[in-house]
């Protein structure tokens, strides 16, 4: 197979585009793409600012420091930090916080840890032993959000990074229009307005295929940690996940064309959002929409012996 840009051997064929690329136009292809987001999301007003890094040590958020720090990181006036959220998942979570320090180390990043067990006194384990038959991401989705959002105050972050890529976006669009979440969908990042309390978030490969992701960071020999968390098959997401790929296997772009389809109609979705007042929890304090947000709600049922949780997206 042949890049169809040069005679060069191709490395990967690009179905919705009908081109085979080889490793340096493959490149060029991924970063031109990634520089545009960054662009488009990153708008500093000050001559100083900061971005924090949320760093799983994953493929995706390696990724995500590593571009950002590619093409960011001469910029003088810019300091790119991370962070990584420790669940306490044994046997999973160290293997990514080691492979983040490394990352990070090799990049000359700061890297902090950001605990579960600050954010709700427990660990991600304990907590699934307190309610072994519900969906563990009911209770890691919201506490992760506050962790990402403590560890970027923490660091005075002006956005906080996260690495999602086309694949998980178009899947959490499709589960925000499946719920009929409205609000929340008008939240997703890329986050363009500042809320008190809250830490803008961005996603840089939000428009890069899952696979060109692995891809180049196999190429530029980026070091990630590939295992998988171990509540993983419990998750809701999962049916999204092969709705997605079902989808995108047969009629190649999909995945870009739900992007899209959200970034038209979200002018009209940011009304909406303009009617969203922020409160304070009364339980943590942290910012919500309600009084009390999901996560304090739903450790409040798990202590009292009565949680049934429903996923949170």
């Amino acid at each position: 197979m042949k890049c169809t840009i040069c005679d060069s051997e191709a490395i990967i064929e690009i179905r919705y585009s009908g081109s085979s690329l080889c490793r340096d136009h493959f490149v060029d292809f991924f970063e031109r793409r990634v520089k545009k987001e960054i662009r488009d999301q990153v708008r500093l007003t000050q001559r100083k600012g900061t971005i924090a890094v949320a760093l799983s040590g994953g493929k995706d958020s390696s990724v995500t420091l590593y571009v950002l720090k590619k093409f960011l990181g001469p910029w003088r006036y810019l300091r790119i930090v991370a962070f990584t959220v420790d669940e306490g998942i044994a046997g999973y979570r160290p293997k990514g916080i080691e492979s983040a320090r490394k990352l990070c180390e090799s990049l000359g990043i700061e890297h902090r840890i950001k605990a579960f067990t600050e954010i709700v006194g427990n660990t991600m384990d304990e907590i699934v032993s307190m309610d072994p038959k519900g969906i563990p991401c009911s209770y890691c989705g919201p506490a992760r959000r506050h962790a990402m959002n403590d560890a970027s105050l923490d660091y005075d972050a002006d956005y906080v990074a996260l690495g999602i890529n086309l694949d998980d976006y178009a899947q959490s669009i499709l589960m925000n229009v499946a719920k009929g979440d409205v609000q929340r969908m008008s939240r997703l990042a890329p986050h363009h307005t500042r809320v008190e309390g809250m830490i803008p978030r961005i996603v840089p490969l939000r428009s890069i295929p899952e696979r060109e992701v692995l891809t180049y960071a196999i190429i530029n020999k980026i070091p990630f940690d590939s295992s998988w968390c171990p509540y993983y098959e419990r998750a809701h997401r999962n049916s999204f996940r092969d709705v997605i790929s079902i989808l995108e296997e047969r009629s190649p772009g999909t995945r870009h064309a739900i992007m899209n389809f959200l970034d038209g109609i979200l002018p009209a979705l940011r009304t909406v959002s303009e009617e969203f007042s922020p409160k304070k929890c009364k339980g943590c304090g942290r910012v919500s929409s309600w009084d009390y947000c999901s996560l304090c709600k739903e450790m409040d049922r798990l202590r009292k012996g009565a949680a049934e949780p429903t996923e949170s997206y």
